[in-house]
């Protein structure tokens, strides 16, 4: 695992950069507006109320997990210290512990590293995080439907017995291609399910539309080096979408109690 924190100027300059080249390409289309992460459940009965996942509390300076594949390990990204996972910590005023395995999913294993529940369990126990973000993943996209959602609980069943303390909050898999394909939908639909069972925030770049036509040739490098993964300006628009989406489900208490330390470094601009 790698761990990154906060940037200097010069750093969270590049970011901005970058994360301005994909809002000039989407400038020409219309983007879904920003809207706070959905986690509600709608229980059997039409009578009974939604359940909402309690907000986030947040220390200033958090200390965050992200766990995923190859997107969290910063494949494409030049250099990987660029990918989202990274980037994170720059826009949170953190640092980021990044556990990337490419390839790898709840059922399938990684290129070089197991699947999601032998990561999990060979997790470092003493380690203390403010917050686990758990993403992906479109590697299970050709595994078989039957048997994923007792491998995702198994994961997660896990990640809560090293951790029992810490918030977690599950970032669906994101299109590599477009239009989404069958099957990550299907995932993304069953993470969701799964995670509003546990109360848990989830986070769907798919429902929220954050890669579109109009911007998909910015985000993704679908070259022989890139593969379908975020490129250098995909990755710091992911960190920002990222970023946007968990301050809408952190308690605004936190935020105040943040903003009275030390002034944060300035971020990039907020996506329309």
């Amino acid at each position: 695992m790698a761990s990154v924190t906060r940037p200097s100027r010069a750093a969270v300059a590049l970011l901005v950069t970058a994360v301005v080249a994909v809002l000039a390409a989407v400038a020409a289309g219309v983007l879904r507006p920003w809207a706070a992460p959905v986690a509600e459940v709608q229980q059997a009965s039409a009578e009974q109320s939604v359940i909402t996942p309690a907000t986030i509390r947040l220390p200033d300076q958090p200390r965050v997990l992200v766990f995923g594949d190859s997107w969290t390990y910063g494949s494409a990204a030049t250099p990987i210290h660029r990918g989202y996972a990274y980037v994170l910590a720059e826009l949170l005023g953190g640092t980021t512990v990044v556990d990337g395995g490419r390839g790898s999913g709840y059922l399938r294993p990684g290129i070089d590293r197991p699947d999601f529940a032998t990561r999990i369990a060979a997790l470092d126990p003493t380690a203390d995080y403010d917050l686990i973000v758990i993403q992906g993943s479109i590697n299970d996209r050709h595994s078989p439907a039957q048997g994923y959602p007792t491998a995702v609980n198994a994961a997660w069943d896990e990640l809560v017995r090293i951790y029992p303390d810490a918030p977690v909050v599950v970032l669906g898999p994101a299109p590599q291609v477009l239009p989404v394909e069958p099957a990550t939908a299907r995932i993304d639909r069953d993470l969701a399910s799964l995670a509003a069972d546990r109360q848990w925030w989830y986070i769907s770049p798919i429902r929220d539309q954050w890669i579109t036509p109009e911007n998909y040739a910015t985000v993704i490098d679908t070259s022989e080096l890139g593969r379908d993964h975020p490129s250098v300006a995909g990755h710091a628009y992911l960190a920002q979408r990222l970023a946007e989406a968990l301050h809408e489900i952190t308690d605004p208490v936190t935020s105040v109690e943040a903003s009275d330390g030390e002034a944060a470094e300035p971020v990039a601009p907020a996506l329309p």
